[in-house]
């Protein structure tokens, strides 16, 4: 995918929205070829978008090496990564999924599938991201397991790691959030699945110093390794938080509170 110059028509960050304009330029690039190929199930503008493949590369997820021993595993709330949780609780696997937005302090909700086989609950309707919330048990960080493995949704993603969401920084914040916990491994692996059209130029999508790269961009047609060369954070950045971020997620703002107590 060719970069193009910035669209005046682009509207500007809004609330939650990303202050980085190349990354708001490229996104509206990808969910402009999603909707003209058809790729996209449902508008996909503004959002981690939905796109047809999305089982098949779950499938591809369930088939890397790393997949089958990994027994906890985080996972975004979003539309097109239902699929990689169904096949994670279809497989045994203890799942966190991020409440939207943070708005709790116990800001994950775990599904437990051999709890949710003894109240009958069907795996395919927790999948989905109301249905979690409603079904599944509001935990803190101190009340999770170390994680194997977390899947990230993403609007564009390189072969060299790099990503870009919806622009609100959520993915990175809970990653940060649980590197401070200790609840990532030094072998966490960190992927996203994707639409082929969602796979961008790595000069289009730069890495800035509080992204968390990807291990493994997965699609459709199959999975790539990045072997990516860029750090990961090793804390929270609280120089990039923005203050509306700080008041409306309840969990960054303790911790905030208790950063400058020490």
């Amino acid at each position: 995918m060719t970069a193009e110059p910035a669209d005046p028509n682009i509207p500007a960050a809004t609330e939650w929205g990303d202050r980085h304009p190349a990354k708001a330029q490229l996104r509206h690039q990808v969910w402009t070829a999603l909707q003209h190929s058809g790729a996209a199930i449902r508008d996909p503008v503004g959002h981690i978008p939905h796109f047809v493949g999305a089982e098949a590369a779950a499938d591809q997820l369930a088939a890397l090496p790393f997949w089958q021993p990994a027994q906890v595993i985080k996972c975004n709330p979003d539309r097109p990564q239902a699929p990689v949780r169904l096949r994670a609780l279809q497989d045994g696997k203890r799942l966190y999924m991020a409440v939207p937005r943070l708005t709790r302090r116990q800001c994950f909700v775990e599904l437990d599938p051999a709890t949710l086989q003894q109240q009958g609950i069907p795996f395919k309707q927790v999948a989905a991201m109301r249905q979690a919330l409603i079904h599944g048990r509001l935990v803190s960080f101190e009340e999770m397991q170390p994680i194997d493995l977390v899947v990230v949704g993403s609007v564009a993603a390189t072969v060299a790691g790099g990503r870009t969401g919806k622009g609100a920084g959520f993915a990175d914040l809970e990653l940060a959030m649980l590197q401070l916990f200790s609840l990532l491994k030094p072998n966490t692996q960190i992927v996203t699945t994707i639409h082929p059209l969602q796979l961008v130029d790595a000069d289009q999508l730069p890495v800035e110093p509080h992204d968390w790269p990807l291990d493994w961009v997965v699609m459709p047609e199959g999975a790539i390794a990045t072997h990516h060369t860029f750090p990961k954070p090793t804390k929270l950045d609280w120089a990039t938080i923005q203050p509306d971020q700080y008041r409306k997620i309840p969990i960054l703002k303790q911790l905030c509170e208790k950063a400058n107590k020490a």
